[in-house]
């Protein structure tokens, strides 16, 4: 049994993740810490996290970044490894999420999905083969209307991935300069509009054929049903930094 401490619990998809795991016989939260208690949940909740004194094998969590730095120093005194979910981290965040693995076990991820996680590690495969034989990359991501930042955490991820050791340049819009397209680039485009959870789309375009490596995202609960799964994973493991390619082996 792994017992989670659900960070940011009432938010969407902590409510999500403490619905998931009051269905899964090997995961039980025990305790919950959100700023705001106003939801009803079967376990204690904590608006300060300095206050809970819950025993727990891993904290989940999915917050903002401005409780970040509280919940490092928490889980670095309890010795509680994180998996951490939270994205917009300043550059002075990240060097502590770094500066914190020396001493507990953190999982850091772009995107929480095992299809999206996946997909980064078959596109590192993909890029060595088609490159050379004249393949171009694009990257076409879409999501909801209230996204506010574009590209995607995810788009970027993919980029790094597909163009890992290459020495490429993202280019974001290409309406600033008319020129032909470099050798040397990734193009990343960004779609907003509607309901859409999340929509990436890997393109490698050579001559007289295209090849379109396509997720789709259509719920919360794939993201949810990924950082279950790096919950386990991490549950006893050693000091230092994990992704998600480390859960899925």
């Amino acid at each position: 049994m792994v017992r989670i401490i659900m960070h940011g619990c009432n938010g969407k998809m902590g409510q999500v993740i403490t619905h998931m795991c009051a269905e899964d016989p090997e995961t039980e939260i025990v305790a919950g810490i959100d700023m705001v208690d106003n939801t009803a949940n079967p376990y204690p909740v904590f608006t300060n996290i300095d206050d809970c004194n819950v025993e727990a094998d891993v904290v989940i969590d999915f917050s903002s970044a401005k409780a970040t730095d509280k919940l490092l120093d928490h889980c670095t005194k309890k010795g509680l490894p994180v998996v951490l979910c939270t994205t917009g981290l300043s550059d002075e965040q990240l060097a502590k999420v770094k500066s914190a693995s020396a001493s507990i076990a953190i999982l850091k991820s772009a995107n929480m999905s095992l299809g999206i996680n996946l997909l980064i590690k078959e596109l590192k495969n993909l890029s060595k083969t088609l490159v050379p034989a004249g393949f171009d990359i694009e990257i076409v991501e879409k999501h909801h209307n209230q996204k506010v930042d574009a590209p995607s955490g995810t788009a970027l991820a993919l980029a790094d991935a597909a163009g890992e050791g290459l020495n490429y340049d993202y280019v974001y819009d290409r309406t600033t300069e008319r020129k032909k397209r470099s050798d040397h680039e990734i193009g990343i485009s960004a779609v907003r509009g509607g309901s859409i959870v999340g929509e990436h789309e890997v393109i490698y375009a050579g001559t007289d054929e295209v090849i379109t490596i396509k997720h789709t995202a259509y719920s919360k609960s794939l993201f949810a049903n990924g950082a279950v799964q790096a919950a386990k994973f991490l549950k006893g493991k050693a000091a230092g930094m994990y992704d998600m390619s480390d859960v899925i082996g």
